[in-house]
C-alpha cells in the first residue's frame, strides 16, 4: 500500500523542520558549506522573499520530507531536498520532484535546474528519470560539493 503523502507551502514557523532536514543529508555525505548557512538559516529572506518557493511532504501531520525552487537569474533551481533517513524508500522524493515539475509548469517556466554530485547516485537516477540532462557546469557555481548541473526543459 502507498504512503499517503500531502505536499504543503511553506510556513515560517517550519523553517527549522527546513534547516534540519538539510543539515542532516548534508552531513551524512558532505558538510555545511557557507552558502547553504546562509539559505538554511534564513529561508524566508534568501528563497521566498525573493521570489522562490519551499514545499514539505507531510506524512500523518509529520514533515518528512522539503525541496525548494530557488529564483536564480537563469531560472529556478530545484534545491534543498532532503526525506527523513527513516521515510527514505518510499518514493518521497519522487513525489516532491513530480511536484516541482507540475507547479514549474503551471508558472508557464521554460526550464528548472539543479546542482548535484555524482556520489549521490539515487538523486542522479531520479533526475534522469524524469527528464533532467547533464549540462556543463559553470565554473563558479555556488556550491563546492557541485560536480554536475542538469536541466529539465518543460516546453
Amino acid at each position: 500500500m502507498e504512503t499517503p503523502v500531502e505536499i504543503i507551502d511553506f510556513h515560517p514557523e517550519k523553517s527549522s523542520i527546513f534547516e534540519n532536514l538539510n543539515i542532516e543529508w548534508l552531513e551524512k555525505y558532505f558538510y555545511v558549506e557557507p552558502y547553504d548557512h546562509k539559505i538554511l538559516g534564513d529561508p524566508q529572506s534568501y528563497i521566498i522573499d525573493k521570489g522562490g518557493y519551499i514545499f514539505f511532504a507531510e506524512i500523518n501531520s509529520k514533515i518528512v520530507g522539503t525541496v525548494a525552487l530557488i529564483n536564480e537569474k537563469e531560472c529556478y533551481e530545484l534545491s534543498k531536498m532532503a526525506v527523513s533517513p527513516e521515510y527514505q524508500g518510499l518514493k518521497i522524493g519522487n513525489k516532491l520532484i513530480d511536484y516541482c515539475i507540475e507547479f514549474s509548469k503551471q508558472q508557464g517556466w521554460k526550464k528548472i535546474m539543479l546542482y548535484s554530485n555524482t556520489i549521490l547516485k539515487p538523486a542522479i537516477n531520479l533526475y534522469k528519470k524524469v527528464g533532467f540532462k547533464e549540462v556543463k557546469l559553470e565554473p563558479d557555481v555556488h556550491y563546492d560539493r557541485a560536480n554536475i548541473k542538469m536541466v529539465l526543459k518543460l516546453s
